[in-house]
This record gives C-alpha cells, sequence and structure tokens, in this order.
C-alpha cells in the first residue's frame, strides 16, 4: 500500500462512493468539484491509495485566495505593501468516513502546505487560508499553527513564508 496524491479525474476516480459524513462535503465532490476544475476556480487534490487508485480516501479543493493586510496579526504584517496578500485557499477537505483516524488528514494539509510552497517559489503566495464550518475544524487547523484573522474566528491563515508551527512533520511529496 502506497498512499498517493492525484488531481481529480472524473473519469478515473469513484466519487460516487465517497462519503465523508458532510454532506456538503460529499455534494461537492461529487456535484461540482469536476466543474470548478474546468472552470479554472478550484483544483481537486485526491489522496489514493495505489492498490486501489479509483477509490478517493481523502480530498482537499485549493484555489487562489487574497487576505486583506488588516487581517494579519501585528507579526505576520512586517514588511508587506499596504494592499491585499496572496494566499491560496483550501476550500474543502474530507476524509472518508472509513478512513477517519489514519492520519489522513494531516497528510492532506500536508499537501496543501507543501503545494502553497512551491506556488511561493513560482508566483508568490503569503499565506494558505481556510474557512472553518465549525469549531472543531478551527481546532484541527489551530492544531497545525494556523492562526484566526482579526475580523473573523472561522477564517483563520497559516504564513508560508516560514516552517509551519504545530505537530509535525508535513510529510514532503
Amino acid at each position: 500500500m502506497a498512499l498517493t496524491f492525484a488531481v481529480l479525474d472524473g473519469r478515473l476516480h469513484d466519487r460516487a462512493s465517497f462519503t465523508c459524513g458532510v454532506t456538503a462535503l460529499d455534494d461537492y465532490l461529487r456535484q461540482r468539484a469536476g466543474q470548478h476544475q474546468r472552470d479554472g476556480i478550484a483544483t481537486t487534490h485526491v489522496l489514493i491509495d495505489d492498490e486501489q487508485p479509483t477509490r478517493i480516501l481523502g480530498y482537499c479543493a485549493l484555489s487562489a485566495a487574497q487576505l486583506y493586510l488588516h487581517e494579519l496579526r501585528d507579526e505576520d504584517r512586517k514588511r508587506l505593501p499596504a494592499y491585499p496578500v496572496p494566499a491560496m485557499r483550501v476550500g474543502r477537505l474530507a476524509v472518508s468516513q472509513s478512513e477517519k483516524g489514519k492520519g489522513y488528514g494531516q497528510l492532506l494539509l500536508g499537501h496543501a502546505v507543501n503545494l502553497a510552497l512551491s506556488v511561493r517559489k513560482a508566483m508568490g503566495v503569503r499565506v494558505l487560508v481556510v474557512d472553518a464550518k465549525d469549531a472543531q475544524v478551527v481546532a484541527f487547523y489551530e492544531g497545525f499553527g494556523f492562526q484566526r484573522t482579526a475580523s473573523d474566528s472561522m477564517t483563520l491563515y497559516l504564513p508560508i513564508s516560514k516552517p509551519p508551527q504545530g505537530p509535525q512533520p508535513f510529510p514532503r511529496q
């Protein structure tokens, strides 16, 4: 068993069988992820086992974003120009119910961080942003060093200009 990441391929990956227990996340993968990918809105990255490459163990949807400078903590604003900060957004992150408790959420988040670091080298990205749906999700992201923005306690960001804080390591891909 070797876990790998792939960009969602609707002809290969079995979206219909995926269930994480959150209807909105299941529906996104089944109904909107492919369209968003085709339209350049977001890319969906799936975690798969190479022995069963059609089965989706988890996924994360990523897109370009920005965060207004006043949303950052003072220490994260240093030396930044006075316009919105370039960001990458984790729009959705879900793990199959049958795979929960195996650390796949951390792997998916690590994949997102690694992609943000790669994009930063090519065009500039300063933070990874996520809009948490509830307090449990906030706690998950805070465990990896995400910080709440100034105006919305459910929107969090992780500066990617320095190594991530919290439980380590994020595995490199």
